[in-house]
């Protein structure tokens, strides 16, 4: 059975790649920031109760990780999908404000690389040993052809920067990084206009994992298995 962290899985893309790798009996270890809000996770729970742990972390408290990893223990983590992430509604240059902006740095930048710190070793135990993390198109310094978007672009592309060095610093303990765009997806936060589906992007990215390995480490891979540029 394989072993999977997701982090931010009470909705969204994150519920959606718990009830994809559910279908594939996986086990799954799904963090939420609040257990009882997670409505539909707690449901896939209570149909796939051998399938899924929940483990209640707010990202933005500073001893997050360390509490995550204290769960773990020994426990080996074949899969590690960093998902956890959140936009931002002051996007233009006039409206940007340093609160805000240090929020989002936490939960899309530092928290994902903290959680990584912590879990390291869990990974390491697996025989599969593979990390992605969730960015975004918007990232892309060399994408950027229309501005604006301040906040969320440059967590974006810090958490890119993570991606790259991560893949260089693990490579030699096997462990494969890669940072994966979902596509502008119908989601909460992508809004209702989007053109992906749910379904259609966490499958897409589900296929570019099972076929990416150590070869491919530090890309930046769209969820059709196209490489983006940086």
């Amino acid at each position: 059975m394989t072993h999977i962290l997701i982090t931010g899985a009470n909705r969204g893309i994150g519920l959606g790649f718990v009830k994809k790798y559910i279908e594939k009996n996986a086990h799954v270890l799904c963090t939420t920031r609040d257990i009882l809000g997670s409505k539909e996770l707690l449901a896939c729970k209570e149909e796939y109760p051998k399938n899924i742990e929940i483990f209640e972390i707010d990202l933005l408290k500073e001893n997050a990780a360390v509490t995550l990893a204290n769960f773990l223990k020994n426990r080996p983590i074949d899969i590690l999908i960093s998902n956890a992430g959140v936009g931002s509604s002051n996007q233009h240059f006039e409206a940007v404000s340093l609160k805000p902006w240090l929020n989002v740095l936490k939960v899309n930048l530092i928290a994902p690389l903290m959680i990584t710190q912590a879990v390291i070793e869990n990974v390491k135990k697996s025989s599969v040993k593979k990390i992605y993390f969730l960015s975004s198109q918007l990232g892309s310094i060399e994408d950027n052809k229309s501005g604006g978007m301040y906040i969320y672009r440059s967590s974006k592309t810090g958490l890119n920067q993570v991606v790259k060095s991560l893949s260089i610093d693990l490579k030699a303990y096997g462990i494969t990084v890669v940072a994966l765009h979902p596509g502008w997806v119908k989601t909460d936060m992508g809004g209702p206009n989007a053109p992906v589906s749910i379904d259609e992007s966490v499958e897409g990215m589900i296929r570019v994992i099972d076929t990416t390995d150590i070869k491919d480490t530090g890309k930046f891979l769209n969820y059709d298995g196209r490489e983006l540029p940086w």
